[in-house]
């Protein structure tokens, strides 16, 4: 039937334009009528075959001057080929025939925005919807937020969507974007009380539903937005992305048991995706369970092989294991892709440090401080290891250096402090360690952990009660 109809179709098509051409060429048998020219020129159209559906039109209008369809089509086709200003003379043509076509709002606003004539666009597209209700004061609203979407008045979008639901609840296309502006635009609260009062009339609108929790959401809400997920979910058990967005919520309030369930039901419902698969192994490193995290981590990695934060992430599973060879491993993986990644590097250090091979320790922790030489992060964990390793008087110079290229920072004080009881320079060490106290008094655990034999020295043990009864 449907093949029957097709070839009815493109028999009918080659018979109006044989009669078209006789026409043209003045063997014309009959006439044309109106809607005939209407089929030829859209064929053309169809067939970018512009000229020729120029040409078509214009016969068209010497038959029919008074059709405002045709006189409508030619300025359709001014606009595609750029001629703006003549467009619009047609347009106004076509108005004096049927003011109330949506298509002269429609393409006139086309013109207008192709001249950069913003403000007539806009009070033109604002007029006709007053002109229109129904599907076409829907779409006219639709045009209006395409317009704004073109010059950035944001918030304006949200308004056209916001009326359009007021018209069509139901409205797919409306729900689906205001889903997006509104998180753009930050107007939570406003959608929340449009997304409840569609939900009042129309409780099975599982869009609704998902909008009003991605609003909680946007407010750090939680619970409350997932509350509303499971409602869209209850709706329609398939909605992959209300379980995505639980996830999510579920993750920022640390539960992360449930976010694992919430997304092994996106990788059942959907297209396997790295991030998903990342974030499932990102909830079971919360948890402790490594070896699970690791799996997940290398599921991500098969999809996305050139991400070198996914095997870093894996080779951070096995610092916390303190498996740190295996870590070595991953992490020269994640520095091939990535070779100057400051993170990479320090994890290096830190593992060759843990396998006492300090050497190699010291040449990664250096590459860290060449590449960023006023990051502390990078100094820290290099003096650290020199002190612990025994390297005092290195340790010493490289906190001076330290200081030097990232600042007199309280952490390096702290760090002298110790390097300088270690030295047996008491008096010297007692004075960093107080400017230490007096600039960060809450860094002071940074120096216990490095040296907590110090604690034992009567002056340290004075100055952090003295630093206790100021706080």
């Amino acid at each position: 039937m449907n093949k029957d109809f097709f070839r009815d179709e493109q028999d009918d098509i080659r018979d109006l334009l044989r009669r078209y051409e006789n026409l043209k060429t003045g063997r014309a048998q009959g006439i044309l009528y109106e809607d005939a020219f209407e089929r030829i020129i859209d064929y053309y159209d169809e067939q970018d075959d512009f000229e020729k559906a120029m040409e078509a039109v214009d016969v068209g209008l010497e038959q029919y001057p008074c059709s405002s369809t045709l006189i409508i089509k030619k300025a359709d086709l001014l606009i595609a080929g750029r001629q703006y200003k003549e467009a619009l003379e047609y347009l106004d043509r076509a108005s004096l025939f049927d003011y109330h076509d949506i298509d002269l709002y429609i393409l006139r606003t086309d013109a207008y925005l192709a001249l950069d004539q913003q403000e007539k666009a806009v009070e033109l597209l604002q007029e006709a919807i007053e002109l229109f209700d129904g599907e076409e004061r829907i779409n006219l609203l639709f045009e209006l937020s395409d317009v704004y979407d073109d010059y950035e008045e944001f918030d304006k979008i949200f308004d056209c969507l916001k009326l359009i639901l007021e018209y069509d609840p139901n409205n797919e296309e409306a729900l689906y974007k205001i889903c997006f502006w509104t998180d753009f635009t930050g107007r939570y609260e406003q959608s929340i009380r449009i997304h409840q009062t569609i939900i009042d009339e129309y409780p099975y609108n599982e869009l609704a539903w998902f909008n009003l929790a991605a609003a909680f959401q946007g407010l750090k809400l939680y619970e409350k937005s997932i509350d509303a997920y499971k409602y869209a979910i209850v709706i329609n058990e398939k909605f992959d992305y209300a379980y995505r967005n639980m996830a999510d919520a579920f993750i920022r309030i640390r539960k992360y048991k449930d976010a694992i369930e919430a997304l092994e039901k996106v990788v059942e419902l959907a297209r396997p995706e790295d991030v998903i698969y990342e974030a499932i192994g990102h909830c079971y490193d919360k948890i402790a369970n490594y070896a699970q995290a690791r799996f997940y981590y290398r599921k991500a990695s098969h999809l996305n092989q050139d991400d070198a934060k996914l095997y870093y992430k894996v080779a951070l599973t096995y610092m916390n294991e303190s498996q740190w060879k295996k870590a070595v491993k991953y992490l020269e993986t994640a520095l091939r892709i990535s070779p100057g990644n400051r993170e990479f590097n320090l994890a290096v250090g830190d593992c060759y440090k843990n396998l006492e091979d300090i050497d190699l320790a010291i040449e990664y922790y250096t590459k860290v401080v060449n590449a960023k030489p006023k990051s502390i992060s990078g100094w820290e964990s290099f003096i650290r290891c020199l002190y612990e390793v025994g390297y005092i008087e290195e340790a010493f110079k490289k906190i001076e250096l330290a200081e030097q290229l990232a600042g007199k920072k309280a952490i390096f004080r702290y760090y002298k402090a110790a390097v300088l009881f270690t030295l047996g320079m008491n008096k010297e060490a007692l004075i960093q360690l107080q400017i230490a106290l007096n600039e960060s008094p809450g860094m002071v655990k940074k120096f216990i952990s490095l040296a907590p034999t110090h604690l034992q020295h009567p002056g340290v043990s004075e100055l952090l009660a003295q630093s206790k009864r100021k706080k």
